[in-house]
């Protein structure tokens, strides 16, 4: 199977990325009422497992994870035609992100079942084989989604996919994933405390994080998308 050559370190979409944001905001559509229904499911996860004294929770964020991997997916079709200079719009995305659901669906889901093995795994070799291998796990699954949503893979093949990609351009796929780590798991934890002066409603508080969410999901899909297209092998385009 013929591959591009291999391509350079894109630094240029981490800025261009905030730009194509600002132009075309319709991209956060979908990753916003994916945060809100995460809101949803959290209050009503509360409801009825609290009583249970939290049993059940772990389906609840599995169900979180499924609906953040399926905006994402939509987001990143959005992204990867527009990067390729195609006149598209919400609904022709949409269309085409309904037609691949069953693929995106199955690349998160082979997402997530890596990375809890490797929790699972990791778990038994203290905290420090835990994190080493959760962060192992997730630097080579990093295009799992963006395989499912742009090249139509299903779990397996997506989580093949990134793995090659990843192993063959190790650089791009490291600074993506250190991207990735500061926008969605260090940047909230920074700006919790400042939304939290903002309001001492918890319902408000959450709906507001919602909103950071969709911003941040909606620029991470352009250098998702990008480099994916960059290192994918073209029979997977």
């Amino acid at each position: 199977m013929n591959r591009r050559s291999a391509p350079q370190v894109d630094f240029v979409i981490y800025l261009r990325g905030l730009w194509l944001l600002l132009r075309h905001p319709a991209i956060i559509v979908v990753p916003l009422l994916a945060a809100l229904v995460s809101v949803l499911l959290s209050q009503v996860g509360q409801f009825f497992t609290d009583p249970l004294g939290g049993a059940g929770g772990g389906l609840i964020s599995f169900l979180q994870n499924i609906v953040f991997g399926f905006a994402f997916g939509v987001a990143t079709i959005y992204a990867n035609d527009l990067q390729r200079g195609y006149k598209t719009n919400f609904d022709s995305v949409w269309d085409e992100a309904v037609g691949k659901a069953g693929a995106i669906l199955m690349a998160t889901v082979g997402f997530i079942f890596v990375i809890s093995v490797a929790a699972m795994v990791g778990s038994l070799l203290g905290s420090i084989g835990f994190y080493t291998l959760l962060i192992v796990a997730a630097f080579f699954l990093i295009y799992t989604i963006p395989a499912g949503a742009i090249s139509g893979l299903q779990g397996p093949l997506a989580v093949s996919a990134s793995i090659r990609a990843v192993r063959e351009h190790p650089a791009r796929a490291f600074l993506l994933a250190i991207v990735f780590v500061l926008l969605w798991g260090v940047l909230p934890q920074l700006t919790s405390f400042e939304m939290q002066t903002m309001t001492t409603n918890p319902l408000l508080f959450q709906v507001i994080q919602a909103v950071v969410q969709a911003l941040v999901f909606g620029y991470l899909a352009f250098p998702f998308a990008k480099n994916y297209d960059d290192v994918a092998p073209r029979g997977f385009l």
